[in-house]
């Protein structure tokens, strides 16, 4: 069924959020056969190539059918901010819209959903002579001090930032001081909305549990796949280190780490599982703060059979 769009009202974006491994992916490509969508990836991850397996990107043969907007966008090398997300996937949504048809922004990374919503402060440029004069500081107190030092000018970065995150402490230390105001300030500063009606659905599994068996059964089906292997050749690649922030991401880190003798594989599939619990109730802890969301719970046949007979209705 093709909803029948009223070109005088304003357009329809739908936001569809939840934790890992609670189905997005699979709604999703529903509701583009129910509704002739197209999907915009908001994965932090997705956006790099050769990160495949690990990430838990589309085959090559359901991207064919379902294409994806803002998927292998840079090199693992790569850094990629929430404002590139957010002017990129604002292109997107105006192309799948001139076009006729609904944009379905589809991810976990919230950040990326509330640039996207909220717009983005303005924050001073990089200065590279600073950022190596806190990388020497780091070099002699250690990043976990700076993280203190961080903690104390700015509690709430502190909240968000790993005491063994070097790239985002250092971020945070540089705009106090090009700025002398603290990054959450200069965060919580409104930017320029969206121009268009959102409906934010949030898949949030009222079982634990089954969420949890689902992260343990996905990252079977990955090591499967071969998710050690696709490690294993990015590090034959000789251009990337565990610090980068691609190498950082979940799963990866753990397996790097094992492949480097850190660990035995029993436990580094321990630690990835823990690792993707943690970043689940970390997306799940912020959905709950979203205003303005329709929950669905992704496990609930009934849940979600009423959120898909219903959204029809919203669509026209």
């Amino acid at each position: 069924m093709q909803p029948c769009f009223d070109p005088n009202r304003t357009p329809l974006v739908l936001f569809l959020m939840g934790p890992t491994a609670s189905g997005k992916t699979d709604l999703a490509l529903e509701l583009v056969d129910r509704y002739g969508g197209e999907i915009v990836s908001v994965d932090s991850a997705l956006v790099y190539r050769g990160m495949d397996i690990g990430t838990a990107k589309p085959e090559r043969s359901l991207l064919q059918r379902y294409p994806h907007h803002l998927i292998d966008r840079i090199e693992p090398t790569e850094s990629y901010s929430a404002a590139q997300f957010r002017e990129e996937a604002i292109a997107a949504i105006a192309d799948i819209l001139a076009r006729g048809r609904l944009p379905l922004l589809v991810g976990g990374t919230m950040l990326y959903f509330r640039a996207l919503e909220q717009g983005l402060s303005r924050l001073p440029p990089a200065d590279p002579q600073l950022r190596q004069e806190i990388a020497a500081e780091a070099e002699v107190v250690g990043w976990p001090q700076l993280h203190q030092t961080l903690a104390e000018l700015d509690p709430q970065a502190a909240l968000r930032i790993h005491p063994h995150d070097p790239q985002r402490i250092s971020r945070a230390l540089e705009v106090i001081r090009l700025s002398g105001t603290s990054l959450t300030a200069l965060q919580q500063q409104q930017g320029e909305p969206l121009p268009w009606r959102l409906l934010k659905i949030a898949l949030i599994p009222q079982q634990r549990q089954e969420l949890h068996r689902r992260i343990s059964d996905r990252f079977a089906e990955m090591l499967r796949r071969g998710f050690v292997e696709e490690v294993e050749g990015l590090r034959r690649r000789g251009d990337l280190h565990p610090q980068l922030p691609a190498m950082r991401a979940v799963g990866y880190r753990q397996i790097w780490h094992y492949l480097d003798g850190g660990c035995d594989r029993q436990q580094m599939i321990a630690d990835s599982e823990t690792a993707t619990r943690r970043l689940g109730k970390r997306q799940l802890t912020w959905l709950r703060s979203e205003e303005g969301l329709r929950s669905v719970d992704p496990f609930l046949k009934k849940s979600r059979d009423l959120f898909l007979n219903g959204l029809g209705k919203e669509l026209i």
